[in-house]
C-alpha cells in the first residue's frame, strides 16, 4: 500500500509538472507571435488540463481569452476573461488587456458601421458596454443608433429604454478657448492638452463647456420607434412624456400627429398640423395634410386654399397638385348624375346644357395645374387625366400631344 501511494504521488507530481510545462510553451508560443500555435497546443492537450489547479486553470483562461482576442473572436475573448476574475484570477496586465479590448471591440464597431453591417456594429458596440457598465455607457447609445440604421427596432427600443432606466445623459465637457492669432474658438483634444496650453500666451478666454443632455433625444426615439412598430399605446405614452422634455420638437408634433390620425382624432391632428406649422412654416408638407384632412371632412374651400399653399411652397410637390385637381374634379359627379336624371324636354335639354358648361369650367380649372405638373416632371398620372380632359373638351391638338407623350 505505501508503495501504491508513493507511486500515485510520483506520478500526480509528473502529471502537475507536465501541465505547467504545456502551458508555459503555450503562453511562450503567444508572447513570440505565433498565436496559432498557442491555440492549437491548448487544443491537443485538451485532456491534460482537465482536473488541473486553479493556478493553472487561471492561465489557460487568461491565455485563450487573449488568443480569441487576437482572433477578433472579441465575445469570446471577454467570456474568457470574465471567466478569469470569476475565477479569482489576478494579471498586473489585466486592467489594460480589458481596456485594449474595448478599444478594438469599438473600432471594429466603427469599420462595420461604415460598411453598413449595422447589426454587426450593434451587438460590438453592446458588447463593449458590457466590458463596462458604468463607463461604457456611450457605447450603449451607440448600440441602439447602430440598430436603428439596422431596422432592428425592438433592439434599438431595449438600449434605450436601459438608458432612459440609468437616467444617461450623455453630456460631454468640451475644453474651449480663443486662439490669440486667430480670433477664432478652437476646441482641446483633451484635458491635459487644454492645461498645457493654459500657461501660454497663445490662447485666450478658456472655458469648459458640457453639450446638451441626450435623455431627451432618448425619450423621443422610444416614442418614434414604437410608433414605428405599429404600437399605438406605448408610442402615444412616450411621445407625451418626450414632448414634455421638447414640446416645440417638430419630430414629435408629427409623431403624435400621425397617432391622432391612426385613432381617427381629426381634431387633434389638424391642431397640431397647425402647431408644427408655427414651427415650420415654409413646409409644403405640413400644408398638404391640412389638405388632405380638410378635404375628408368635406370642407373644399378650406383643402383647396391648403393644397395650394403646398403648391406655392414647393413646385415640384406632385401630390399637391394631383390632390388639388381630384378635390376640382369631385364637383363632376354630382352634375354627371342630375344630367343623367334629365327627360327630353326643352327645359332639361336647357338645363342639360347648363350643367355641362359647368362641367367645362371644371376641366378648364384643371387645365393650367396638370400642364404646370406635366411640365415640371411629366407625371404619368397627369398626363392622362390630362388627356381626358383635352379630349372632352375637344382640344385635338392637346389630345394628341398627350397621347403621344403616353405612347
Amino acid at each position: 500500500m505505501k508503495f501504491f501511494l508513493t507511486l500515485f504521488f510520483i506520478l500526480s507530481l509528473s502529471f502537475s509538472f507536465g501541465q505547467k510545462k504545456e502551458i508555459r510553451k503555450a503562453i511562450k508560443l503567444f508572447e513570440t507571435g505565433d498565436v496559432q500555435g498557442a491555440k492549437d497546443l491548448l487544443d491537443s492537450n485538451g485532456g491534460l488540463f482537465e482536473g488541473v489547479d486553479a493556478k493553472i486553470t487561471n492561465q489557460k483562461l487568461y491565455l485563450e481569452g487573449r488568443i480569441y482576442q487576437a482572433n477578433k473572436n472579441f465575445q469570446l475573448a471577454y467570456d474568457k476573461f470574465l471567466a478569469f476574475t470569476l475565477a479569482g484570477g489576478k494579471d498586473l496586465d489585466y486592467d489594460n488587456q480589458l481596456q485594449k479590448l474595448t478599444t478594438e471591440i469599438v473600432n471594429s464597431a466603427i469599420e462595420s458601421n461604415a460598411e453598413k453591417r449595422f447589426n454587426d456594429a450593434t451587438s460590438m458596440l453592446y458588447l463593449a458596454y458590457q466590458i463596462d457598465l458604468e463607463k461604457n455607457k456611450d457605447y450603449l447609445y451607440y448600440a441602439a443608433s447602430s440598430a436603428v440604421n439596422g431596422k432592428d427596432f425592438e433592439g434599438a427600443l431595449k438600449y434605450y429604454n436601459i438608458l432612459k432606466e440609468i437616467k444617461y445623459e450623455g453630456i460631454v465637457i468640451k475644453y474651449m478657448a480663443k486662439s490669440v492669432e486667430t480670433g477664432e474658438d478652437e476646441e482641446f483634444p483633451s484635458k491635459s492638452e487644454y492645461d498645457l496650453y493654459k500657461k501660454t500666451k497663445q490662447y485666450s478666454d478658456f472655458r469648459e463647456e458640457p453639450t446638451e443632455s441626450r435623455y431627451p433625444e432618448i425619450i423621443k426615439n422610444i416614442a418614434l420607434i414604437y410608433a414605428q412598430m405599429g404600437d399605438n399605446e406605448n408610442a402615444m405614452k412616450a411621445v407625451k412624456e418626450a414632448r414634455k422634455t421638447d414640446p416645440k420638437d417638430l419630430n414629435l408634433i408629427l409623431t403624435e400627429a400621425n397617432l391622432y390620425i391612426q385613432l381617427k382624432e381629426n381634431d387633434r391632428f389638424e391642431a397640431l398640423m397647425n402647431e408644427a406649422i408655427e414651427q415650420d412654416p415654409n413646409n409644403a408638407t405640413l400644408y398638404f395634410n391640412l389638405g388632405v384632412i380638410n378635404a375628408q371632412r368635406g370642407n373644399k374651400e378650406d383643402a383647396s386654399k391648403y393644397y395650394r399653399k403646398s403648391i406655392e411652397l414647393d413646385p415640384s410637390f406632385e401630390s399637391g397638385y394631383l390632390n388639388l385637381v381630384t378635390l376640382i374634379l369631385e364637383g363632376e359627379n354630382a352634375i354627371v348624375e342630375i344630367m343623367n336624371n334629365l327627360g327630353n324636354s326643352r327645359a332639361d335639354n336647357a338645363r342639360y346644357d347648363e350643367l355641362k358648361l359647368q362641367r367645362e369650367e371644371l376641366y378648364k380649372e384643371c387645365v393650367p395645374i396638370l400642364e404646370k405638373l406635366v411640365e415640371i416632371n411629366k407625371n404619368k398620372e397627369a398626363i392622362k387625366t390630362l388627356m381626358n380632359i383635352y379630349g372632352t373638351l375637344g382640344d385635338n391638338e392637346g389630345f394628341m400631344k398627350m397621347k403621344g407623350m403616353v405612347e
